[in-house]
């Protein structure tokens, strides 16, 4: 009782010391305490101006308005004849944010992360909110394993009522998973159903991929992973009952555990179309994935929806569905199916907005547009679309929404998000390639200059085989419909020796002119005209056959060239290719007026597979043929050659083929062929990021002498492992193969690489 009546006194004292005072009119308003917070602020947050009166209830308004910011750690009101005094005592300000200890984490990246949670340098200092940040860097922690991680705050007064937050880490040691156990699986064995995790025990590569780590995201995509395997081979009744996580008590060993009901397998027994498809049953019955008596598979079963959603929005219907209802029957084991289509409205395009340009004109963009404002919506040609604008070249990311409109049925935005990459470099370095050894490198290059689209290059190369000037310019749309045209002109020295195929050198002087039109979406039909002027330089130790030709046809040789060729590209993206088709076919002849006649013919096919959401298959031919005319043969030092990085690894560039008896230097061919086969896959422990990715390949080729028969026993194959790397210098290429027919005098070269642009 006497506790209750002291706490009611205690709050009636306060009440008359806070507001003993009359209603006033206020003749002026003063603020102290401040030290960084302007006064302004202050009198923002007042609910009374000069000359108005003052209430004790204004005076309530006030003080609770004030505290609200958080700016202040004490607020008072006072009068002074008439003069509102605002008294306030400001919290201190966080200057400074340091972490000590910290090995794991880049700090800035860190502190980026703290700021999403309010807590950054420049703001208020709250201690709730250093709680928040204190748990924030754990969190963090805790997503690579390091459980046993201690993290202890320090808070420092400085001048200026200001304060230095450090945060001083143990990290202690990362937790590892040691076991990881499936129960229940009856069908499959437990080793098949571990090797769908991305989550393992330690391991070789584990340093690496950090797999070893537990990570409750990964678990969820694994867990996923398991219960598609199961789905996709007809266990329709597949269930995961619970999955276990322990730690031991020292927090360094992670066990765990999960346990499943595999179900009955089930087979399907008859797929049906229901509701409004709109277009004929029997073309959507072609996209139908399952078959009766096939097992069920969830895969297959999204397939086909998603195959009848996108040719319903062929035609415009953007918002179709096609639900699928199942008529499962237990006693025999087998499940129907019934596709619910609902076309709903045709839709059409309103807008198509373009973002994420910041140097690119909206124009270049629009051009690739196949989906036409104000037309119907087509999901073909958004697709389309995007691949076009991939294509470019310009940008790391292409992103295509179609958003509906608010407030109607049949209408919907296209949101075109594009980033941009660097397409242009000023570029003085060096550079290496196991074919060129020491390259100087030195240039200007734009492939997207002022954001028109076109391209403007000039480049110094300067290495042990060749060195090349160039300098290009090439507009591809040079008319609206999509013609491109082009100029080149460019010197190069050639010092054959290097790469032994003889002991002579060329110098190459040219320019010319080139036009690419477009026949249809993927296909486009080239032509140029260039002439070249051509100097050989020989040495008394050049072989004879280097020499007869000198003899013959002189060694200062003038040319027209015409070329033409043929170009159909289906791929899905230059930056990430998973499918499609990429076809060459070109053919060069030198016109009657020059001093040499000759022609050359090439194709070349690449064909990309998916083989799941990670690997790829790539296929790649490439077939050569070319010869002399009237009479004149195929100069030598426009033969055909292979071996390398680019055609066969494993052999040393341009090594395969015929050979000099004389000094056994390369002499190369008027045909050549080549073929690669490589499995294509992310490195392991990337994410999402697409500037790095692995390979395993197998090459053969060989390049053929004129009047040599060809002979597939007489390839050269080869075996081993590619890297290819966007790097922030230049594109690298690197493989290590190891040859699987060599024979006496081949020219083995087991680890190859190429870093830095070579033109």
């Amino acid at each position: 009782m006497k506790r209750n009546l002291l706490l009611v006194i205690c709050l009636f004292v306060l009440a008359q010391a806070a507001w003993a005072f009359d209603p006033f009119t206020v003749r002026d308003i003063r603020v102290e305490g401040i030290q960084r917070i302007e006064a302004g602020t202050v009198f923002s947050y007042l609910p009374v101006k000069v000359g108005e009166t003052m209430t004790d209830e204004k005076a309530s308004q006030a003080i609770r308005a004030l505290f609200g910011t958080g700016f202040f750690r004490d607020v008072r009101l006072e009068v002074d004849r008439n003069v509102l005094v605002v008294v306030v005592e400001e919290r201190p300000a966080i200057a400074s944010i340091d972490f000590v200890g910290m090995k794991e984490f880049d700090k800035e990246q860190v502190k980026k992360g703290l700021r999403d949670v309010g807590f950054q340098e420049g703001r208020t200092f709250d201690r709730a909110q250093l709680d928040q940040a204190e748990k924030e860097v754990k969190r963090q922690y805790l997503t690579r394993g390091m459980y046993g991680v201690v993290v202890t705050t320090t808070v420092t007064p400085l001048d200026r009522n200001r304060v230095g937050i450090n945060f001083g880490i143990d990290e202690g040691e990362v937790a590892k998973i040691r076991s990881i156990n499936i129960v229940g699986n009856r069908s499959y064995a437990e080793r098949d159903l571990l090797a769908l995790f991305v989550l393992r025990t330690p391991g070789w590569f584990t340093w690496y991929t950090k797999n070893d780590q537990y990570s409750r995201q990964k678990l969820q995509g694994d867990l996923e992973n398991l219960r598609s395997y199961f789905m996709n081979r007809g266990y329709l009744d597949f269930n995961i009952d619970s999955t276990q996580v322990s730690i031991t008590p020292d927090k360094r060993d992670i066990y765990i555990t999960v346990n499943i009901s595999e179900g009955e397998k089930y087979t399907i027994s008859g797929v049906k179309i229901g509701g409004d498809p709109i277009v004929p049953e029997e073309e959507l019955r072609k996209l139908i994935a399952l078959r009766p008596g096939d097992p069920f598979s969830r895969e297959k079963l999204s397939e086909t929806s998603k195959n009848i959603v996108d040719r319903l929005g062929n035609d415009g219907y953007a918002f179709a569905n096609a639900s699928a209802v199942p008529d499962v029957d237990r006693d025999k084991r087998s499940v129907a199916f019934t596709f619910m289509v609902d076309a709903g409205r045709r839709v059409y395009v309103r807008r198509i907005n373009i973002g994420g340009n910041t140097r690119t004109r909206d124009e270049v963009i629009r051009r690739e547009m196949r989906q036409l404002e104000g037309g119907f919506y087509d999901a073909s040609k958004l697709q389309l679309s995007k691949q076009r604008i991939d294509r470019t070249g310009y940008f790391a990311e292409v992103e295509v929404e179609t958003p509906p409109v608010t407030g109607t049925t049949d209408q919907v935005d296209v949101a075109v998000r594009v980033k941009e990459k660097p397409t242009g470099a000023i570029m003085m370095g060096i550079g290496f390639s196991s074919a060129d050894k020491l390259i100087l490198q030195a240039g200007v290059s734009q492939s997207n200059i002022f954001g028109s689209g076109n391209t403007l290059s000039a480049q110094v190369n300067s290495g042990s085989y060749s060195r090349v000037l160039s300098m290009s310019f090439t507009q591809p749309y040079y008319t609206v419909d999509g013609v491109s045209r082009g100029f080149d002109i460019y010197n190069r020295k050639v010092d054959a020796n290097v790469l032994a195929l003889g002991h002579y050198t060329t110098n190459a002087l040219g320019a010319g002119i080139r036009y690419g039109v477009p026949m249809s979406e993927t296909d486009t039909i080239g032509m140029g005209l260039s002439a070249e002027n051509t100097k050989l330089g020989l040495f008394p130790d050049s072989p004879l056959r280097l020499l007869n030709f000198e003899n013959l046809y002189g060694n200062d040789y003038s040319f027209i060239i015409g070329t033409a060729g043929w170009t159909r590209d289906t791929r899905d993206s230059v930056i990430w290719t998973t499918r499609g088709n990429l076809q060459r076919l070109s053919a060069e002849v030198t016109m009657p007026v020059g001093s040499l006649r000759y022609y050359k013919t090439a194709y070349e096919h690449q064909w990309f597979y998916p083989i799941s959401q990670t690997f790829t298959l790539m296929l790649r031919g490439d077939v050569g043929v070319g010869d002399g005319l009237s009479g004149k043969p195929l100069p030598f030092f426009k033969n055909y050659y292979a071996g390398g990085v680019s055609s066969v690894r494993g052999y040393n560039t341009s090594s395969l083929g015929p050979r000099d008896p004389t000094d056994n230097s390369t002499q190369g061919g008027n045909r050549r062929l080549v073929g690669n086969a490589e499995l294509l896959f992310p490195m392991p422990g990337s994410g999402s990021d697409r500037s790095v990715r692995l390979g395993a390949f197998v090459d053969g080729g060989q390049v053929f002498a004129p009047g040599e028969k060809i002979a597939l026993s007489d390839l050269r194959f080869a075996g081993g492992l590619s890297l290819a790397w966007n790097s922030p210098v230049g594109p690298l290429k690197f493989s290590i193969a190891k040859p699987l027919n060599e024979k006496s005098g081949d020219n083995i070269q087991r680890l190859q690489f190429t870093l830095g642009q070579v033109f």
